[in-house]
């Protein structure tokens, strides 16, 4: 895609839900986090030294929670120690806590504990329970990579913890056959729910499940080829999930020629203990706005979506 308009290109005053945006582009070597006004300019901004490709949150109080490398001195990896630190107005650090492994997407919650999704090494006894994806294309050393969920209180204490490799039948969730096996099943978004659960997104088989927090078993679970390889699930006021539909994973599946990104939302229905899922509303990306990784929706005041 070559873009030929930048900065602000389009604001319908009447339409557009009022506020402020907050931006972190991801690309290499890039370090700063910008509040973004209506007329695109950059109202605020956070220089971050160690920024590699998470995500960045503003808290009600105006401070920015983001996650940082923390050995700047070390070769990049997944694996990496990472620190998730809360910065004032003028860029000072007023919290942080060690986040090992941390990846994608992390949470403050009401109570002010912290959660995040952090890998670790699927036990070797458990990675032949592990079925599908690319034959061969495990870790340079055979190793998978899991997911596992942290969180901290305000002393950065671990007061509770979850592991794909201890919670789930592994056998039961193979790995779509076209991603590789470095991993499994790569969680991209944590959303806490009103009752304390966990709402997780799966990108590498295209599954949405909750989390039952007191048990740390999955209560439900949906898998639908057609969502892509999802990212940023989250639920609504009205109890529907909203997400990013990548629909890069097997655009057949939607009788499609090329893969097309959407924004979806999905109504979920219980009946007899048994759940069901429809579409209850989408968004079809223009072609050149592809987002074949990463990608986020939000559900503004006004009732206008707001994808990335």
């Amino acid at each position: 895609m070559r873009c030929t308009k930048f900065e602000l290109t389009e604001h319908n005053s009447l339409k557009a839900s009022a506020g402020y945006t907050l931006f972190t582009p991801i690309a290499n070597g890039h370090h700063t986090s910008y509040l973004l006004d209506m007329d695109g300019q950059v109202a605020h901004q956070w220089e971050l030294p160690g920024f590699r490709g998470g995500c960045t949150r503003l808290l009600p109080n105006g401070n920015l929670l983001t996650s940082l490398r923390a050995d700047l001195d070390i070769t990049p990896s997944r694996e990496e120690p990472r620190v998730i630190r809360e910065l004032d107005w003028e860029g000072n650090t007023v919290w942080e806590c060690n986040a090992p492994a941390q990846h994608h997407d992390f949470q403050r919650l009401a109570n002010g504990n912290t959660v995040y999704i952090g890998f670790e090494r699927i036990r070797a006894e458990n990675i032949t329970r592990i079925q599908g994806g690319i034959a061969g294309s495990e870790m340079s050393d055979g190793g998978i990579l899991g997911d596992c969920i942290r969180e901290v209180n305000v002393d950065g204490d671990l007061v509770w913890e979850w592991s794909a490799q201890d919670h789930m039948e592994l056998e039961n969730y193979p790995i779509h056959p076209l991603q590789p096996r470095d991993e499994f099943c790569h969680a991209n978004s944590i959303f806490p729910l009103s009752n304390g659960d966990y709402l997780i997104s799966f990108r590498r088989n295209s599954m949405i499940f909750i989390i039952d927090r007191a048990t740390k078993q999955v209560r439900w679970e949906k898998q639908d080829p057609t969502w892509g390889g999802q990212h940023d699930a989250q639920q609504l006021d009205n109890g529907n999930i909203l997400t990013f539909d990548n629909g890069n994973l097997s655009p057949e599946f939607r009788g499609t020629e090329e893969p097309v990104s959407r924004a979806i939302e999905i109504e979920v229905t219980e009946s007899d203990s048994n759940y069901s899922t429809e579409l209850a509303w989408s968004y079809e990306l223009p072609n050149d706005l592809f987002g074949f990784a990463s990608g986020n929706t939000q559900k503004l005041q006004n009732g206008n979506v707001l994808i990335t």
